[in-house]
């Protein structure tokens, strides 16, 4: 499975909130380990919940985490 159009900046937030772990975000989003290591990296998308979970940890908007590279579809 490729990459996917949706960007994200979980790595640099963890960074930036005391060097949070994988699995302490993933303790607190409600995820395993390896769904945070393939959302980080961009290998998976995650549910509208997981994301704004996700968001919620780290206090800050949805948009904030994740941004959508899709072209102009449609």
């Amino acid at each position: 499975m490729g990459q996917t159009p949706i960007r994200n900046t979980i790595r640099v937030l963890r960074f930036q909130n005391g060097e949070m772990t994988q699995q302490a975000l993933a303790d607190r989003v409600g995820v395993t380990r390896q769904t945070i290591i393939a959302i980080e990296q961009g290998r998976y998308s995650p549910s509208l919940e997981a994301a704004f979970r996700i968001a919620a940890v780290f206090g800050v908007p949805l948009e904030a985490v994740f941004q959508y590279d899709g072209g102009g579809e449609g």
